[in-house]
């Protein structure tokens, strides 16, 4: 049985041609039609992953990448298509979701841990490895808005990690932190797939896509256009980002 499959699924969203960003602009709207344009995020996408599987998704910005781990963790509602899941699920996507600012670091990784599903008896374990692992100890009273934004990821990342599951999607996490703290994420992605869990990583630097991935799937327009080795893969993408010639340049013109 697949970790993952995807068969069909599309997504379209609804862009509003007039942006609104006064009070007085927002009422008026109210009282006149709006037209929007139609944008096809995801177009018919079938994706297999099997258990084990450390899969890159790569392609250019607003390909459907993002809009595809979304629609596999359950976050967004595809219109058309199905997405079966096998396993527990863990989604790194949007690093300190659901932290308050006003509560502390330790009362921020309690609830944040329990919404998780961290086992009632290693809570207060994992509370703790996930504060240390964000290097945060000295931190751990302190209220979250009085961390710097670099800190508040760290310790998204640090606490979604420890949630043990056998499924993570991860959308450009390893930009957390400085170069240290990186480094200490890349070797804890070394044995997560020591493990075999099932990751799925979209991620725009491909030096990390050829270090990790054993499968990377291309996204262009809402599309997967090509899937398979990683160097192969890559340097389909990278013909992708080369501008094609006009006529005239095509002419020598």
């Amino acid at each position: 049985m697949a970790a993952i499959e995807v068969r069909g699924v599309y997504k379209t969203f609804r862009i509003p041609h007039e942006v609104h960003t006064t009070l007085t602009e927002r009422v008026l709207a109210l009282f006149r039609s709006i037209s929007y344009e139609r944008f096809e995020a995801l177009c018919g996408v079938d994706l297999r992953i099997e258990p084990g599987a450390f899969v890159g998704i790569i392609g250019r910005n607003g390909s459907g990448k993002s809009t595809l781990l979304k629609v596999m963790a359950g976050l967004l509602i595809p219109d058309a298509g199905t997405v079966r899941v096998s396993g527990s699920m863990c989604e790194l996507l949007e690093l300190g979701l659901g932290f308050s600012p006003e509560l502390t670091v330790r009362e921020n990784v309690t609830l944040y841990a329990s919404i998780l599903g961290y086992p009632r008896r290693q809570l207060a374990a994992r509370v703790k490895q996930a504060i240390k692992f964000a290097e945060l100890d000295r931190f751990r009273d302190a209220k979250l808005k009085n961390l710097s934004t670099g800190m508040c990821m760290r310790l998204g990342f640090a606490t979604a990690l420890q949630a043990d599951s056998d499924i993570l999607l991860l959308d450009e996490i390893l930009a957390v932190g400085d170069a240290e703290f990186q480094q200490k994420c890349l070797g804890t992605f070394v044995e997560l797939k020591q493990q075999r869990k099932t990751i799925v990583l979209v991620s725009h630097d491909l030096d990390q896509v050829r270090r990790f991935c054993d499968d990377v799937v291309l996204f262009d327009a809402g599309r997967v256009v090509a899937r398979g080795a990683p160097e192969a893969v890559i340097e389909r993408y990278l013909q992708l980002l080369v501008p094609s010639p006009s006529p005239r340049q095509a002419m020598g013109g």
